[in-house]
């Protein structure tokens, strides 16, 4: 443990949600939910608006919706918020060489090994220095934590939340933490928590009573140990600068269960395509090709396939996620599907477009086997079960039909996504609120607007309505298409 309060811990607040309603003045002050929009989605973020009404981040989005009937329902804008998210790591990375991020929105700092912290006094200055820094660039506000250890800097944010900054003093820790429920040490889940509590711990409190031999009886040896030490407030959990990627991968949660073998190789092969832009954007090629599928009856498989080399060859991890597709029962219906990358690499191997040439005859035999054999599970033996991080829920998609152009609905429910941004010829920048029966109805207004922007409804292909980039919440900010970052998920 640290004698000086020099871990921080910063979280934005509600930050898709708040993003949302720095960007729509019409929205700022009520409910705002953001997730999947179709029946299988969840929710991404709520406001603290929404909150009131019990909204919470993963919740189905139909419970949303019986909770807070007329909260504001918006598809995720994920270029929009990891451009924001670049504007907050920068300002981060000015106070330290030590910046753990773990999500768009939260990350740990250490502010010792940036020398401008060394006590209670200039740490929580530099906190709210901070703090003042990310709303002057992003117009958002976020929460401080600050504390001797990274597990304390966590809770510490936690009850600044919201817009405010909470220090734990060194030395205060055991006091701190006792009253507590054990839920809030680092790796104590639902399970862990159940099991505890039928022992009869439920506060950190009877976990430093408990001992570590009993709590040793009851989690085994080395999740016994690491509780007791967080429950006496010891943890020396270092702040890391850099963590290894691990995978790039996609996926789409499907309205309607697919069953067409042509419409899912198709899909697979969008997801492919978009796996492969996303590796490319980052700077990465990989070994293992992953493909994840969820059937019918929520059982979920994954496949994999390691070649020579790392690739970012779009026709090489095609290919690659076809051939694990032919492994697949999808007898039944298909409800999600998944294309990955792991074994990252920061570089490519020349001759695997080569690969990908000679595999083709080979291909074309494996997917006669498949067709042959009773179960795609049991052809699979020779592939790896492992499994592929995958990126926000929600990210619900319609089904469109396999082959011909989309129906009107179809467009607006794909083209005219609730909360995206679009852009009139004559009527400027705004935002779909709602589209269906062949119209789009779209609010004209720009962040910054003191009042509500006015609402106008047209034809789903009106020439004079196009899609746009989302502008910066505040003048001279980053916008989406400035500085969208891939989302690359690393080790936890």
């Amino acid at each position: 443990m640290r004698a000086a309060p020099t871990i921080l811990h910063l979280d934005m607040d509600a930050f898709f949600a708040a993003a949302e309603q720095a960007s729509k003045p019409s929205l700022r002050g009520k409910p705002v939910v953001v997730g999947g929009l179709g029946p299988r989605g969840v929710v991404a973020t709520a406001s603290y608006e929404a909150r009131r009404f019990g909204v919470h981040s993963a919740m189905p989005m139909g419970q949303a919706r019986r909770l807070a009937p007329n909260a504001a329902y918006l598809v995720p804008r994920f270029a929009f918020y990891r451009a924001i998210s670049g504007q907050v790591m920068e300002l981060l990375g000015r106070l330290s060489p030590l910046v753990e991020p773990l999500s768009l929105d939260e990350a740990f700092v250490d502010l010792e090994a940036g020398g401008l912290a060394e006590d209670s006094v200039s740490a929580r200055a530099v906190g709210e220095r901070l703090r003042a820094e990310i709303l002057a660039t992003t117009g958002l506000t976020g929460s401080v934590g600050l504390a001797g250890s990274k597990m304390l800097a966590k809770i510490a944010s936690e009850e600044a939340k919201p817009d405010g900054l909470v220090l734990f003093e060194p030395g205060t820790e055991r006091a701190l933490l006792a009253p507590r429920s054990v839920r809030i040490i680092p790796g104590v889940g639902p399970a862990t928590g159940d099991h505890l509590r039928r022992a009869g711990i439920t506060t950190v409190a009877d976990v430093a009573e408990a001992g570590e031999d009993e709590l040793v009886r009851i989690l085994g040896r080395s999740h016994g140990a690491s509780l007791y030490r967080m429950a006496l407030g010891h943890d020396d959990r270092p702040v890391v600068a850099e963590r290894d990627a691990k995978s790039v991968s996609v996926e789409d949660t499907f309205d309607i269960d697919l069953h067409d073998r042509l419409r899912i190789r198709l899909e697979v092969e969008r997801l492919a395509e978009r796996c492969v832009a996303r590796l490319r954007r980052s700077g990465h090629s990989g070994r293992t090709i992953v493909l994840k599928v969820r059937r019918y009856d929520f059982s979920t498989l994954t496949r994999s396939e390691t070649l020579r080399g790392p690739t970012d060859d779009p026709l090489v991890v095609r290919e690659a996620a076809e051939r694990l597709l032919e492994l697949v029962d999808t007898t039944g219906g298909v409800r999600l599907l998944g294309v990955g990358v792991s074994g990252l690499a920061d570089y490519t191997q020349e001759d695997l477009f080569a690969q990908a040439e000679a595999e083709a005859g080979a291909q074309g035999e494996a997917r006669a086997e498949a067709g042959a054999g009773a179960s795609g599970e049991g052809a699979a033996s020779g592939a790896s079960g492992a499994g592929v991080a995958v990126g926000v829920p929600g990210n619900v998609v319609p089904a469109p039909a396999a082959d011909g152009p989309p129906a009107a609905t179809e467009t607006a429910i794909r083209g005219w996504a609730p909360g995206h941004d679009v852009r009139h010829a004559v009527l400027g920048a705004g935002w779909v609120q709602g589209s269906g029966l062949g119209r789009v109805t779209v609010r004209f207004e720009e962040p910054g607007a003191r009042v509500p922007g006015r609402v106008r409804t047209f034809p789903v292909d009106d020439p004079a309505l196009e899609p746009a980039d989302p502008l910066p919440l505040v003048p001279g900010g980053a916008t989406g298409a400035e500085r969208a970052a891939p989302v690359v998920r690393t080790g936890e």
